[in-house]
């Protein structure tokens, strides 16, 4: 006997399927599926059930639905996946062969293992074939369908699109172009797959299509989500115009790692093979213009007045900050501030490529040269140089004259540019609570957030006031204008990291975002602030980090120095260090699986 979660709930027995009737068992039966080889408290599975307002008999309810459960598995002869009653709830117990989703699993984590691009693709599509239509389809529970089904779909679409990257390398472009269409049009806010699909179009010799499809989502984003296309996107298009050769189908978006959905969240098994690739060339373009932006006042008039200040000598500003925190959102609004002081043109310079790569600055000179060639001595440019990984990379870069200005952002406090090159520093923290609000009336409206002022400042607190959290989570109310703030409120807080991400773009969440900050670190210093942030208390010392890091307090005190530059400490000597909270979560979740001894740094 096999359960079937990947589509319609049933019980399969060899060729025979029986697809369960809708009702409580039924969704009694997903909740422990769900969560297989878990404990499932009650009290969560009387809300699967019956929603957040319980009758007053659900508790009895719960151990009738039970017993009708166990009924039917006696019925269609399942012994092998008991229900077991254990303290605080209930358990199934299910392995590959009786449960479709961990069979799944363990398919995708064995291709993560496979060295062979042919061999991988052949796991992955064994892997897809497991999935019958919409997931859960006849099981009415709002709770499951709002908190559980869309972390599957994200799996399946993970899947999918890494196996559309391994078509697309193996050459088959057609053979992807079946795929891929029907991807683009259910999930047309997901990125990648509307690049794929330009990219298998031009490769086929499509060429108009693939410029027609760039406009499609172009206009998609823009007036869905008033976001313009990735630097990915606007890099193909650009090839395309130019009639590029691509070269050979590589992975250019190799995943980091692979990833595997467990009862509490996600967690790091593998790293995810990659062919190597040719560094990318920076690109430079027109600064993007920033949608519903709040917040930053004070920030944004001191950078103002230094901007449009009369002067002789080349302004630089640098913008740093956290992961996440705002520092190009800021940059970019800062730019079309200032636009009619800038007549030669504002120009965005996209410091690090799309998979973390920091470009080359002897490139981006380059193509900077390029874009202020027609430049009319006595006009002012502004250069936004976003991302910047360390100071040489942006040296060559910055103004001579007063004919250029540049606004730098970065996750480090590139003190070194300071010194040599001068400027002014502006280091960007978390909202301010009213800001927040701002933030979150300017995408939800005043009504939904006036409604419930009390449920939007603890959705706030819950987000730490940090700002990419906050878009992330107002985006998906704003998707979902009957839920109420409060409910999302409770559902937020039971997983932050889980449920600040988007399903329909994966790169839109802060568990990718952190992951990738400590992707571009020294190994060593990702594994110091993983301990440091999941073991010691907030508002610490080096001094109380040198037996969890095994360093002498010197050493320590050079570390914390180094991950506070980094952008993932806040404050720092002489006061004390702070962990942002969604950093902490971050690091609890993570650390099991990345911690290993520390050696000096």
């Amino acid at each position: 006997m096999r359960f079937q979660l990947l589509g319609p709930l049933s019980i399969a027995d060899g060729p025979d399927t029986v697809v369960l009737q809708p009702s409580k068992p039924t969704i009694l039966l997903a909740s422990l599926l769900l969560h297989a080889n878990s404990v499932v408290s009650a009290d969560y599975l009387q809300r699967t059930m019956w929603g957040e307002e319980q009758p007053a008999t659900s508790r009895a309810a719960l151990q009738t639905c039970v017993l009708r459960l166990r009924r039917l598995f006696t019925k269609h002869g399942v012994t092998e996946t008991p229900i077991e009653a254990v303290p605080g709830g209930y358990r199934i117990t299910a392995g590959p062969r009786h449960l479709d989703l961990i069979g799944f699993r363990e398919e995708v984590r064995r291709a993560a293992e496979t060295a062979d691009p042919e061999s991988e693709l052949h796991v992955l599509k064994g892997a897809l074939s497991l999935w019958e239509g919409s997931v859960l389809a006849n099981v009415r529970s709002d709770v499951l369908h709002r908190d559980e089904v869309p972390r599957l779909v994200e799996e399946r679409l993970r899947t999918l699109e890494r196996a559309c990257d391994l078509t697309l390398r193996l050459g088959r472009c057609g053979e992807a172009l079946v795929e891929l269409w029907s991807a683009s049009r259910a999930h047309p806010g997901h990125e990648r797959f509307r690049e794929q699909l330009i990219e298998a179009l031009y490769r086929t010799g499509r060429q108009t299509e693939a410029l027609a499809e760039y406009r499609m989502v172009k206009e998609y984003l823009l007036d869905e989500l008033g976001l313009d296309p990735s630097p990915a996107l606007r890099r193909l298009e650009l090839a395309i115009l130019r009639g590029e050769d691509l070269g050979p189908a590589d992975d250019r978006h190799p995943a980091a790692a692979a990833y595997v959905s467990g009862g509490a969240g996600e967690r790091r098994l593998a790293a995810a093979p990659a062919a190597p690739a040719a560094p990318p060339s920076a690109i430079v373009g027109p600064v993007p213009a920033v949608h519903s932006f709040t917040g930053r006042t004070a920030e944004s008039a001191a950078l103002l007045e230094r901007l449009t200040a009369p002067g002789q000598e080349p302004v630089t500003l640098l913008v740093s900050g956290a992961p996440g925190i705002g520092k190009t959102a800021l940059a970019q609004h800062l730019a079309h501030q200032v636009r009619d002081s800038f007549p030669a043109g504002l120009f965005m310079v996209r410091m690090v490529a799309p998979d973390g790569t920091p470009r080359g600055p002897d490139d981006a000179a380059a193509e900077v040269a390029a874009a202020l060639r027609d430049q009319v001595r006595g006009e002012r440019a502004l250069l936004v140089l976003d991302d910047v990984v360390d100071a040489d990379q942006v040296r060559p870069l910055l103004p001579a004259s007063a004919d250029g200005a540049a606004i730098v952002t970065s996750r480090r406090g590139l003190a070194g540019l300071v010194a040599t090159h001068g400027g002014w520093v502006l280091r960007l923290g978390t909202f301010a609570g009213e800001e927040s609000q701002g933030l979150l009336l300017a995408v939800l409206g005043a009504e939904r957030v006036e409604a419930e002022p009390e449920a939007a400042r603890r959705l706030a607190e819950a987000c730490g006031h940090h700002p990419l959290a906050l878009r992330i989570i107002s985006a998906r109310l704003l998707t979902r204008p009957a839920l109420r703030l409060a409910d999302s409120v409770s559902w937020l807080a039971e997983d932050p990291l889980a449920r600040l991400s988007l399903a329909d773009s994966p790169e839109l969440s802060v568990h990718r975002v952190l992951g990738g900050a400590l992707d571009r670190l020294d190994p060593r210093l990702a594994d110091a602030f993983l301990k440091v942030a999941a073991q010691i208390p907030d508002h610490f010392t080096a001094e109380d980090s040198v037996r969890v890091l095994g360093m002498s307090p010197v050493e320590a005190d050079d570390v914390l120095d180094r991950l506070a530059d980094a952008g993932l400490l806040e404050e720092g000597p002489p006061g004390p260090y702070r962990v942002h909270e969604l950093l902490r979560v971050y690091a609890r979740r993570t650390a099991p699986y990345r911690s290993r001894p520390i050696q000096k740094v």
